[in-house]
């Protein structure tokens, strides 16, 4: 898992080329996994791609177009993820495989992004329980088999 620059403070124009400096030259060998704000920046990145370019396909856990937030803080970093426009026909012009999970009780990730995630890319959608925001110690959700689950399914799927 690449270490992304200043987690504390992510940043589209940050986040996006450096996880582009870290795939170097993209192709359908490729299968992205991320979670939460990573989420983002993984369909951002694919939004910035060459047109002749495509990846196998990506595994979005706990990712977001809406968020639940609850302090200022939390607001001003979401700020500019939320609200610059993602163009979805450029993201499903370099895959067409997504699986995004998300958790009946996650305080920051409404299930409404589920209907969104498979309105915008077309994506499969699991629901598992009591996981929260997937998040360590915080949530104890140390482990996430469904994760590698779901990126060897994609993978047995785009060889198809």
């Amino acid at each position: 898992m690449p270490a992304m620059p200043n987690p504390a403070e992510p940043k589209i124009e940050t986040w996006v080329p450096h996880l582009a400096k870290i795939v170097g030259e993209p192709d359908e060998d490729l299968f992205l996994v991320g979670h939460s704000i990573g989420c983002q920046t993984i369909l951002r990145y694919l939004e910035s791609l060459h047109a002749d370019k495509k990846i196998g396909g990506a595994v979005l856990v706990a990712g977001f177009f809406k968020l639940i937030l609850g302090t200022n803080e939390e607001e001003e970093t979401a700020k500019p993820w939320l609200e610059t426009p993602i163009d979805f026909g450029k993201v499903k012009s370099h895959s067409n495989n997504f699986t995004a999970v998300f958790s009946d009780n996650d305080p920051f990730v409404s299930l409404e992004n589920k209907k969104l995630f498979e309105e915008n890319l077309g994506a499969k959608t699991i629901v598992l329980s009591n996981k929260g925001h997937f998040s360590g110690g915080m949530d104890k959700c140390f482990e996430l088999p469904i994760a590698l689950e779901s990126v060897l399914e994609l993978t047995q799927y785009g060889k198809q």
